[in-house]
């Protein structure tokens, strides 16, 4: 059962109780990432995220580490494209310890600029290790093919000239355009007291005012103009790695479920089709999967696969001819049960911690106003037919519509047209 609440300053909170529980998860959750930004700074959420843990006007770094760590609970942030939330899991009597920290680092930071020149270095070593990981760049290229220069395609790290370039007022400036009540969502979830916790987020959030023209509108970006291009990108590497995409849905729509029980048949897991094909019936391939990235202003559909140079024709052939058998000759009976099956398993198993269900219901509520319960999200998933399914393939899996990213030695499919699909 999940209830809501508002501050007088404006916060928006939304608590699931679970009493068999005995841990609780807290997140603050704010509508900052880098689809919000221009190109150029698209960075600072992340970089933001890092120093909210380098000290407060109450706490230096290593107190803040301590704070948790003393009662074996968990403090943790992380930055999205949409969204950026700092948390905590602990056991439910350490609940107002988890509540005190994280209102300190996010009212009382104090962006120490000898801390900001240390955590630049932290930032910078971040970004050399995702550029010395192609199946990352790979997936970031997809999108760059996809929606072109559309903020989607923006770098949630950002560039080393951007972090090299940064200072304290440009922090500053930032948490005053967005970290702000209004633009805030609290979300709890597992055992804890609704009365305690009712006079904690009070007295810890409630004096918290920020004078600002901000309004959560300027949060909504336009859909993408989808575009279909093959891009390369050349990396000293003995495997190269293959993206295929599709434009997908946006988050919170209906055929969210459709596409996700598709996702599931054609490589979203062991059982899948090209995963049996590709990997297990020909070893082409150490991996190949498919998935679905739902935002709210559009989606995107991925196939990846990474193999030795000289397969790599033979397995986007292979991916596209199962892709064609699908659209021909549609899926059976036994697969679509399956696929339907695994994602309600899925999705009972991944409900099964309160960091879960917390990261649930409070992306939910910022992001779309609305949060389902179990039941709902269940019945979504039981009323999807094979007609829902083969509706939606038809509607992503379009041949004028596909983009193709590279990353290797070599551009292997240079030249390749893959338009019959």
């Amino acid at each position: 059962m999940y209830k809501r609440y508002q501050l007088d300053n404006g916060i928006r909170v939304i608590t699931e109780e679970i009493p068999h529980f005995r841990s609780v998860s807290i997140g603050i959750w704010f509508a900052s990432g880098s689809i919000y930004e221009d190109f150029e700074n698209s960075g600072i959420p992340h970089f933001i995220e890092h120093m909210l843990f380098k000290g407060t006007k109450n706490r230096s770094a290593k107190q803040i580490a301590q704070a948790m760590d003393a009662v074996g609970g968990q403090l943790n942030a992380f930055t999205a494209k949409e969204c950026t939330c700092y948390y905590s899991n602990v056991i439910d009597e350490h609940l107002p310890r988890a509540i005190d920290v994280l209102s300190d680092m996010v009212i009382n930071s104090l962006l120490d600029p000898v801390e900001l020149e240390k955590e630049k270095g932290v930032v910078l070593e971040e970004i050399l290790m995702y550029e010395d990981s192609p199946e990352d760049l790979a997936h970031d290229l997809l999108v760059e093919a996809l929606v072109g220069r559309h903020p989607l395609a923006n770098s949630i790290l950002g560039s080393q000239e951007f972090i090299l370039g940064l200072n304290r007022e440009k922090l500053l400036s930032f948490l005053d355009r967005k970290y702000l009540p209004q633009n805030a969502v609290i979300s709890i979830a597992g055992n804890f007291d609704e009365g305690q916790l009712i006079d904690l987020l009070g007295t810890f959030f409630g004096d918290w005012k920020k004078q600002s023209d901000y309004n959560v509108g300027q949060a909504i970006v336009p859909p993408p103009f989808y575009q279909s291009k093959n891009l390369f990108k050349w990396k000293d590497i003995e495997q190269v790695h293959l993206c295929i995409g599709y434009p997908g849905v946006p988050l919170g729509h209906d055929d969210v479920y459709p596409l996700m029980i598709f996702n599931n048949l054609l490589g979203g897991g062991m059982s899948s089709r090209l995963f049996q094909n590709i990997r297990e019936d020909k070893g082409l391939v150490y991996s190949v999967m498919s998935y679905p990235s739902f935002y709210t202003c559009g989606g995107l559909f991925t196939i990846y696969a990474s193999m030795k140079p000289s397969q790599a024709k033979r397995v986007a052939d292979l991916i596209m001819e199962e892709i064609r058998k699908i659209r021909v000759e549609g899926i059976s009976n036994d697969e679509f049960d399956t696929a339907k099956q695994q994602l309600k398993g899925n999705y009972i198993l991944g409900m099964e911690s309160s960091n879960s269900r917390m990261n649930a219901i409070g992306r939910a509520e910022l992001l779309l106003g609305v949060v389902r319960t179990p039941e709902e999200v269940l019945a979504k998933i039981e009323n999807v037919t094979m007609d829902d399914v083969m509706r939606v393939v038809d509607r992503v899996l379009l041949p004028d519509t596909m983009a193709i990213a590279v990353v290797g030695r070599e551009n292997v499919l240079n030249g390749t047209a893959y338009n019959g699909a």
